[in-house]
């Protein structure tokens, strides 16, 4: 091995000036270990992308290398992309238990879960991986089960926070291994890879224990039915829903699949406790009085399909929400979510419900899994780490996060502030970044990835329309039987411009004729001219580009 590949190297290839599809890497000479593996959801420019995912393409190219996927917790911008990862590039994966139990159940729908081998470990477990030992603790977020991982190399000891909040009361008393990160801290870290999210916000993050109370009075307030949305994975928070269903004497129904599987797999996992007899299906709502019945569903973040936008549509076939029922919005908006969160409460309105919703400084129903600014010092100050990257955020969350290591005494020369795929290398404990790997989006359609041409495609159809345009040839002499007919759609209104589409139908006529006489025939050839010709003249009339898809056919 040359003396070049003796060092330790340190890149994103996603959740770096992003929120979400998180996936860092871990190299030390021919050992590489991969942590978390998420997706995020597509924009409105993405059209018909179901998962944005992380690009692979340095995973593939040195697939020999790869000893190890190790996820720090199971929220879906940690574990949705696994599934289609998976599919290119089978690794062992290490994980806790609840959050195996949700690997597990995306693995077996994607029937791969027989051929995937799943580890379960937790925060006393030891792993050798080549010439890296992986070691953890325990942090605090916004689901059980959550893990930091330190690295032990050669080299030195990098440590990967994961998300995590100091939280000294925790719903499940998972109480932060701060002796253990003061210890870490204490025999030398090299390199911090910390999470940024919160990093623009002063002070502690509140417990998850304050929502609770908050919950069970709105939920003895309420009159009617009530209906409360949150993320599916907040396991806490489902138990604190249960835990107010049962102290106001209500049955519980679950909207969501999400949400269904979620609490299925934590139920039988031992990670909630719902009282026997509590859950009842959709379809029993209405034949319940409406003072005895709440309803958990998914839909926080205004997403169109999700179980609370139908509901606010009236477009829920078994629930209705009617006037003076209560609906809570146990959730803040991600950023780019606030236009269709607003939507949301705007049509729960219109239904006349009474909608607990904003800020959670005011409502009390929620607070957030992630450590605000004194937090992310206190994580600084007890690693004291020699470099140090801010991960898991926006670029100007990473700057604040900057800023943060800079007042706690951390060498502004020893920051990096990366873009996904920048590598910081480290030899003789010598950090540098002056090179690049391959990294981005995958877009997922269904199963399939969705390359940029897809894309294209759909963005030119949602702006310019189509035309077809079917001409039918003799088979013995080759000339025009029937057409061209050109049908158009998302372009124009045909009875409106008949003229139009009348003298495109002449220009093909004319450039097939055309053709044939210079003794071209090869159907390929008719069509991309046939294409060309069109496309023009409806440039010139319409200053529109529509896509332009050419049939031939013989009779």
């Amino acid at each position: 091995m040359g003396k070049k590949d003796r060092q330790l190297s340190v890149f994103s290839l996603g959740g770096i000036n992003e929120i979400g599809k998180n996936m860092y890497v871990v190299q030390y000479e021919n050992d590489i270990i991969v942590i978390d593996c998420g997706s995020k959801f597509p924009d409105e420019s993405l059209l018909g992308i179901d998962l944005i995912v992380p690009d692979i393409t340095y995973l593939l190219e040195n697939s020999d290398k790869v000893r190890a996927l190790i996820i720090t917790h199971g929220h879906e911008d940690h574990i949705g992309g696994i599934p289609y990862i998976r599919r290119q590039l089978n690794m062992p994966i290490f994980a806790t238990r609840l959050t195996l139990g949700l690997i597990e159940g995306k693995l077996r729908e994607a029937g791969l879960l027989a051929d995937t081998e799943l580890m379960e470990i937790d925060s006393n477990s030891k792993i050798e991986l080549g010439n890296i030992t992986s070691t953890f603790f325990k942090t605090n977020h916004s689901i059980p089960d959550c893990l930091g991982v330190v690295f032990h190399t050669p080299e030195g000891t990098v440590v990967h926070t994961g998300d995590f909040k100091f939280d000294l009361t925790p719903v499940n008393n998972q109480y932060p291994d701060i002796h253990k990160m003061a210890e870490i801290g204490q025999k030398g870290v090299l390199l911090l890879l910390s999470e940024s999210t919160n990093a623009e916000r002063p002070g502690f993050t509140p417990s998850e224990s304050n929502v609770g109370k908050h919950i069970e009075e709105a939920f003895h307030k309420a009159k009617q039915k009530v209906f409360i949305a949150t993320f599916a994975s907040n396991v806490h928070r489902l138990q604190q829903v249960i835990d107010a269903a049962e102290a106001t004497n209500r049955k519980l129904a679950l909207l969501g699949r999400s949400m269904v599987n979620v609490v299925r797999i934590a139920s039988e996992l031992g990670y909630l406790t719902v009282p026997e007899g509590m859950l009842v299906e959709a379809g029993e709502v209405d034949r319940l009085p409406s003072d005895r019945i709440a309803i958990l569903c998914t839909g926080s973040q205004g997403e169109p399909m999700a179980a609370l936008s139908r509901l606010s549509r009236s477009n829920y076939r078994q629930v209705e929400i009617m006037r003076g029922d209560t609906v809570i919005l146990s959730s803040s908006p991600i950023p780019g979510n606030e236009r269709n969160v607003s939507r949301t409460v705007d049509n729960l309105f219109s239904l006349g419900a009474e909608v607990i919703y904003g800020s959670s400084s005011v409502t009390g129903m929620h607070v957030s899994g992630h450590g605000s600014q004194e937090e992310l010092k206190l994580m600084l100050t007890l690693m004291k780490p020699r470099y140090f990257i801010p991960i898991h955020g926006e670029f100007r969350m990473l700057h604040q996060h900057r800023k943060l290591a800079e007042a706690v005494g951390i060498d502004p020369a020893n920051i990096f502030i990366l873009n996904n795929g920048d590598v910081v290398d480290i030899k003789e404990e010598a950090a540098t970044q002056s090179r690049k790997v391959t990294a981005g989006n995958t877009l997922v359609d269904g199963l399939g990835d969705v390359g940029n041409i897809v894309l294209r495609d759909r963005k030119q159809l949602s702006e310019e329309g189509i035309l077809i345009v079917v001409i039918l040839l003799s088979k013995t002499d080759g000339k025009i039987l029937s057409g061209p007919d050109i049908i158009s759609r998302g372009f124009v209104y045909v009875r409106e411009l008949e003229d139009l589409i009348d003298q495109a139908s002449i220009l093909a006529a004319e450039t097939i004729n055309r053709l044939q006489a210079e003794k071209v025939n090869q159907w390929n050839a008719l069509k991309i001219n046939v294409k060309e010709v069109l496309g023009r003249y409806f440039y010139e009339k319409t200053g529109r580009r529509p896509i332009i898809l050419t049939i031939i056919t013989e009779f």
